[in-house]
């Protein structure tokens, strides 16, 4: 498989986008560039793994892959969380209550 230098900044940028978005709506705060590239690329793989079973259609486009990214991203998160227990977000409220 090969990806140009035009398609690997177009992923790079969605994954940063979507994975930017995922940690506001989720966390309340981004992961850092390459945490937030990281968690979007994920989302926008568990997105194109989860949707089309699910018979969900976005459309085409930029913008409609970065909220199918995102989407995905935060599907991921949550999941995470629910592994972890919620520890990250009880950490988030110590932090921000001092």
């Amino acid at each position: 498989m090969y990806i140009s230098n035009e398609g690997l900044l177009v992923i790079l940028f969605v994954g940063l986008v979507a994975g930017w978005l995922a940690g506001k709506i989720v966390r309340g705060a981004g992961f850092g560039l390459i945490g937030d590239i990281v968690i979007g690329i994920c989302g926008a793989l568990v997105a194109s793994l989860l949707f089309p079973k699910l018979g969900i259609r976005l459309g085409t486009g930029l913008i409609s892959q970065i909220v199918y990214s995102a989407i995905g991203a935060v599907i991921l998160l949550l999941v995470v969380r629910l592994v972890r227990g919620g520890a990250g977000s009880s950490l988030c409220i110590r932090l921000s209550g001092t």
